[in-house]
């Protein structure tokens, strides 16, 4: 069983920045693609943003600019930093591969 350790969520005003992070196994983290989704409460899980196995990231249109994904290879982690958060940005988000294994979640209130 791949296990991921998430961290970084929490509280934030509106505006605020959070970064999360993710530490991976490294014959997982330097082999697949790592994304992060987040899932609202009562909506579905979504695709946050995704980082290729070479570097490469992708995101959604509705990140609208806020947030960076990347990530390093000596720590195998990836991150996701987080800026001028809105509420709506409020979710568990979730670190995943393109094995599918999923961290179990870390918690993101955007609330004044």
């Amino acid at each position: 069983q791949v296990q991921f350790v998430e961290s970084g969520g929490g509280l934030v005003q509106p505006g605020g920045s959070l970064r999360l992070s993710c530490a991976a196994p490294r014959s997982i983290f330097a082999v697949y693609s790592m994304a992060w989704y987040r899932q609202a409460p009562e909506k579905q899980r979504e695709l946050v943003a995704i980082i290729f196995s070479g570097g490469n990231t992708n995101y959604p249109d509705s990140v609208e600019g806020r947030i960076t994904i990347s990530k390093d290879n000596v720590k195998n982690t990836v991150y996701l930093q987080m800026n001028s958060l809105k509420p709506d940005y409020t979710a568990v988000y979730y670190c995943t591969n393109s094995r599918g294994n999923w961290g179990q979640g870390t918690p993101v209130t955007v609330s004044s």
